[in-house]
């Protein structure tokens, strides 16, 4: 183990505040990462630092240990000079879900159909769970009436909360949904896969909460 390691398992050993930066990338699901992050919330000594932004800028604040560990759609682009690796936590397939006012039995049994005609929220292209959203919309000969397209899934699913449409979401992580009232499961797109990877340093990846989150999600 690196001196840094060390200096990170001692650090948690005496009790003192652990801290963890933490980057989210643009266009993964924020239910899901918190979902993956879920290990080590409980744990009185955590200070967790969460940053957005594009993955190149987070991978560059990784490779300079200002973050221990980055939450992205796709791997570490192969970089010796990064010194990075990654691993894939999950590949969750998507469900869509809508407020009760547009979620009505009708619906439900037309599903996905149903997308012709309904207002619908959809990642950015920044998600690389879009092209794939767009591939399978395609193979569906649904032309989908999208009314929002948003970077932060979180706030996708605020808005459809809102009454402001339907909406994609990882099965990974659908356990907070409740949270916003009023939401309805609509159906499932099982062949879409919303996929989030683990990338870190070789100093991050001897870091004990980094390491729960690792095991929490190999679990």
């Amino acid at each position: 183990m690196t001196e840094a390691g060390q200096d990170e398992v001692r650090e948690a050993a005496s009790g003192t505040q652990a801290r963890l930066p933490v980057g989210l990338s643009d266009g993964i699901s924020k239910l899901a990462a918190h979902a993956l992050l879920e290990p080590v919330i409980g744990d009185p000594s955590l200070r967790l630092l969460c940053h957005e932004g594009e993955t190149d800028e987070l991978l560059s604040e990784l490779a300079l240990h200002k973050l221990d560990l980055v939450l992205a759609s796709q791997p570490a682009p192969h970089n010796q000079n990064l010194r990075l690796t990654s691993e894939r936590l999950i590949a969750s397939p998507v469900d869509w879900y809508g407020p009760v006012s547009l979620v009505r039995k009708s619906a439900v049994d037309h599903f996905p159909d149903c997308l012709n005609t309904l207002p619908v929220l959809l990642p950015t292209g920044h998600s690389s769970l879009r092209s794939r959203l767009d591939r399978w919309l395609e193979t569906q000969n649904i032309r989908p009436n999208i009314v929002g397209e948003f970077e932060d899934s979180a706030l996708m699913a605020v808005f459809g909360a809102r009454g402001l449409g339907v909406f994609p979401l990882a099965e990974f992580g659908a356990g907070d949904a409740p949270l916003l009232r009023g939401l309805r499961k609509l159906g499932s797109s099982p062949d879409v896969k919303e996929e989030i990877h683990a990338i870190v340093s070789r100093r991050g990846r001897h870091h004990p909460l980094t390491q729960q989150v690792l095991a929490g999600a190999s679990a």
